[in-house]
């Protein structure tokens, strides 16, 4: 089972890439069953809209995550009801519309869950991302009621994705962490089998902050007054992910691979 996990899709560099290379990376990698974070896509980075989330399934995504942006644009929570396959945090303050979680099939059949957790510290005020964590796995076992799970962790700090990386080792096939806009270098499967990436970095611009343009965020760094509001990075962005090889028995992972393909990092795609 070939499980391809992206990072947050970043303004329209990043959502063409999608378009343009998911469909070759879904045939040349055999991949059953793509995630991504499209909480960044909308033009101006902020939010991701009904067209945005259209393209993504178009291209090949089955399941598209979120986090602290997820409601920047206003139609997404209209939309967001009907479409079962784009997820919020499962620990947003509630009342809040859509789903945290969800089990999807795959184009072989296999039930996939799909866990959205947004972290604690330095970002929006939400739920306890630990006491939300343990009430899933009360729920969703693995072999039991999913063939396969996959948290997407959506948090600021390295030690908070790490703590949830170990609390599902051996429970999910996969946790990887976003929002960082960074991608680490800490692949690797845990020691109970379970694939893990502190953040997969972004679908963007890289020649840039985090995605937005560098000359302008360095003017605002700076307080200069004739800084404008954020705005996204213009040239060639750069897919980044994790790609991991799950077992069909244990429903855990037997390999993880980092996934970095064009733009300016060095790519990793064998």
């Amino acid at each position: 089972m070939n499980i391809l996990i992206l990072g947050d899709i970043f303004g329209i560099p990043g959502v063409e890439a999608i378009k343009k290379n998911l469909p070759k990376i879904i045939i040349e990698k055999k991949i059953d069953f793509v995630i991504a974070n499209g909480e960044n896509a909308a033009d101006n980075g902020l939010g991701i809209t009904k067209k945005n989330s259209e393209d993504f399934f178009n291209a090949g995504v089955n399941v598209i995550t979120s986090g602290n942006h997820i409601w920047d644009q206003k139609e997404t929570q209209e939309f967001i009801e009907k479409e079962k396959r784009l997820l919020r945090p499962e620990n947003s303050l509630k009342p809040v519309p859509g789903k945290g979680s969800n089990i999807f099939i795959s184009k072989n059949k296999k039930k996939i869950a799909v866990l959205n957790l947004m972290g604690n510290v330095f970002m929006k005020k939400s739920d306890d991302v630990f006491l939300a964590a343990k009430k899933f796995v009360s729920e969703v076992k693995l072999k039991k009621d999913a063939d396969f799970i996959v948290v997407d962790f959506h948090g600021e700090i390295t030690s908070e994705k790490m703590a949830i990386g170990y609390f599902f080792d051996g429970k999910a096939t996969a946790v990887v962490g976003t929002h960082t806009h960074v991608p680490t270098s800490d692949t690797r499967v845990l020691n109970k089998g379970t694939a893990y990436q502190t953040d997969l970095g972004m679908c963007g611009v890289y020649n840039s902050v985090i995605g937005m343009n560098g000359e302008n965020s360095l003017k605002k760094f700076l307080k200069d007054t004739s800084a404008q509001r954020h705005f996204p990075a213009d040239g060639e962005a750069t897919i980044s992910g994790l790609l991991v090889q799950g077992d069909h028995e244990t429903g855990l992972a037997k390999k993880a691979e980092q996934i970095i393909l064009g733009g300016s990092l060095q790519e990793r795609f064998k």
